[in-house]
C-alpha cells in the first residue's frame, strides 16, 4: 500500500499513517519506513478508536487542500492522484471517486467496479459502490462532515450525508 503511494507520478503529497491496531506487531516495520521515507508521518492511537475516527484524526493534521484515503489492503495505480486531481480541478469538483479493480493475492483481476458519471442521494440509498480508497475530497468539505462513530460503513454514512447537498462525481478510470 505504501509503495503504491510512494510510486505516484504526482508527488506533492504527505502520507499520514494512523496506527489504530492494539496489536503493535507492525509498528517496528512502520518505524523503519519512517526513516526511509520522510513523507510518512505516523500517529499511534493510545487505544483503538476505529477507522472513521482515525481517518478524522489524520484529516485534522493534514496540510493539503485535498484528502485521499487508502486502506492498508488497497493499492493505487501510478497516476491515480495526478489524473483524479486534474479531473477535479478542471471540472471544479469537490468530491470524486473512480472505478476500481478487485484483485487476488496473485494480482489477478477477479472483479471490476464501475462508476456512474454522478451519484445522487437516492442512488446511494439503493447501493454503495464507492470504494473508500478511490475517493478524493476537498479537505474543507470533509472537515464539515467527517466520518461518523459507526464501527462499520462509516464511509457509506458519510457519502449519504454529503450526497444530500453535493454531487459525487465518478471518474471513469480504474485507478485503485
Amino acid at each position: 500500500t505504501l509503495d503504491s503511494i510512494k510510486n505516484q507520478s504526482f508527488n506533492d503529497y504527505e502520507i499520514i499513517v494512523i496506527y489504530d491496531d492494539e496489536d503493535k506487531k507492525d509498528l517496528t516495520h512502520l518505524k523503519k519506513l519512517l526513516k526511509i521515507n520522510k513523507k510518512i508521518r505516523l500517529i499511534i492511537n493510545k487505544k483503538n478508536i476505529g477507522a472513521g475516527f482515525s481517518r478524522n484524526k489524520g484529516a485534522n493534521v493534514a496540510h493539503g487542500k485535498y484528502l485521499a484515503f487508502i486502506d492498508s489492503d488497497d493499492l493505487w495505480k501510478k497516476h491515480k492522484l495526478k489524473y483524479q486531481l486534474n479531473f477535479m480541478i478542471k471540472n471544479k469538483i469537490n468530491i470524486s471517486h473512480t472505478k476500481y479493480l478487485i484483485i487476488n493475492k496473485d494480482n489477478k483481476i477477479i472483479s471490476k467496479r464501475p462508476v456512474n458519471k454522478t451519484i445522487n442521494h437516492s442512488q446511494l440509498l439503493n447501493s454503495c459502490d464507492i470504494g473508500l480508497s478511490t475517493v478524493i475530497i476537498k479537505k474543507d468539505l470533509f472537515l464539515k462532515y467527517k466520518f461518523s462513530s459507526n464501527r462499520t460503513k462509516e464511509d457509506y454514512s458519510l457519502w449519504l450525508r454529503l450526497s444530500r447537498k453535493y454531487t459525487i462525481y465518478g471518474y471513469n478510470r480504474a485507478l485503485t
